[in-house]
C-alpha cells in the first residue's frame, strides 16, 4: 500500500463505526467513510466540542453538513508548495482526497527526472490536484473534466499555488469524445492520468460506466501516447473493483505496445490516534524503465 505521510495541513486523527474525524488546517471535519466497519469507540462521543462539522447521510440518498462552529465558506491548505481550495460540498466531499499527495510526489519525480519538456494529460481531473502537482514540477498540463465548476475549481487552484496560467489548458468536455478528436488531431502526451468514476455523466449528458467503459478509454488513450511515454496511471474509488483489474489492463494496452513496468496496489491514510491505515483506494501504474 501506498500511504501519504508528508501533510502537515490535513491529518486523519481518528476512524471507527463508518465515520472519520479529521483536521483540515484549523477545520475539524466528521464525515462517513464506507471502509471504516471496525469499532474504535463512539468518536462524536471522545471529539466532543472539537468538532467543526458532521455530514449527516440521508436515507433518501445524498445528505447534508451540520456546522456546529463557524465554518468558512471557503479556505486554503497547503501540501508543500501547493495550495487547495477547500469546501463543503454536497455528498460528503472537500474538493481533494489527500491520499492522492503520494501520487502526487510520484508523478512530479518522475517529470523532473525526465529531463525533457513533458505533456499531461489529466482525465476525470476534477479540481486539478494532480495537475498543481504536475505543474508545479514543470509539465504543460491538459486537464479535462466534463464539469465546468470542477474546472473553474482547479483554476483556483492552480491561481493559488503560483503557476503558469499558459502551462495548462482547461477542457470541460466528455473524456472519451476529447481523447477521440486528440487522435484525429493527431496530439500526443507523454504522461496520462484518470481518474474514472463508476458512473457519470459527461458535458452533454453521455454515459460513463466504468466496468463497460474503462477497458475502451485506455485503449483509445494508448493511442495519444508520444514515442517515448512516462507514465500512465489509473486511481479508483469503485467499491469492488481490484487494482489487479487495472494492472491487467495496463499490461493489455500499454505495455504491449511501450518497454517499461506495470505495477498496482491501494492507496492509503495513516491515523493519528491508533496504529492503523484507513484505505483510500487503488492505483494501476505503467512506467518507463
Amino acid at each position: 500500500m501506498l500511504v501519504t505521510n508528508d501533510w502537515k495541513d490535513y491529518e486523519c486523527i481518528d476512524a471507527s463505526l463508518g465515520m472519520k474525524y479529521e483536521r483540515w488546517g484549523d477545520i475539524f471535519l466528521f464525515r462517513p467513510d464506507p471502509q471504516v466497519i471496525w469499532d474504535n469507540g463512539n468518536l462524536e462521543e471522545k471529539y466532543k466540542g472539537k468538532i467543526d462539522a458532521i455530514y449527516h447521510r440521508s436515507n433518501k440518498g445524498g445528505g447534508s453538513w451540520e456546522n456546529l462552529k463557524s465554518v468558512p465558506a471557503a479556505w486554503t491548505i497547503n501540501y508543500k508548495n501547493l495550495t487547495f481550495h477547500i469546501k463543503q460540498m454536497g455528498f460528503k466531499h472537500t474538493g481533494l482526497f489527500p491520499e492522492q499527495a503520494i501520487n502526487w510526489e510520484y508523478m512530479i519525480n518522475k517529470i523532473k527526472n525526465a529531463g525533457r519538456e513533458i505533456k499531461v494529460l489529466n482525465l476525470f481531473a476534477y479540481t486539478g490536484g494532480a495537475s498543481v502537482a504536475c505543474l508545479s514540477a514543470g509539465a504543460h498540463v491538459t486537464h479535462v473534466d466534463s464539469s465546468r465548476g470542477m474546472v473553474d475549481w482547479c483554476k483556483e487552484n492552480v491561481n493559488s499555488s503560483g503557476y503558469q496560467g499558459d502551462h495548462v489548458r482547461y477542457i470541460v468536455d466528455d473524456v472519451v469524445k476529447f481523447v477521440q478528436r486528440e487522435i484525429r488531431r493527431g496530439n500526443k502526451y507523454d504522461a496520462i492520468i484518470m481518474d474514472p468514476p463508476s458512473y457519470g455523466r459527461g458535458a452533454n449528458g453521455e454515459v460513463w460506466d466504468i466496468e463497460r467503459d474503462l477497458n475502451y478509454l485506455v485503449s483509445i488513450c494508448s493511442e495519444i501516447l508520444s514515442d517515448k511515454p512516462l507514465f500512465f496511471l489509473i486511481n479508483s474509488y469503485t467499491t469492488g473493483l481490484s487494482s489487479t483489474v487495472l494492472e491487467n489492463l495496463l499490461k493489455i494496452k500499454i505495455l504491449s505496445k511501450f518497454d517499461g513496468v506495470v505495477s498496482c496496489g491501494e492507496v492509503g491514510l495513516p491515523i493519528t490516534n491508533g496504529d492503523f491505515i484507513l484505505p483510500c483506494g487503488i492505483y494501476g501504474r505503467w512506467e518507463s524503465k
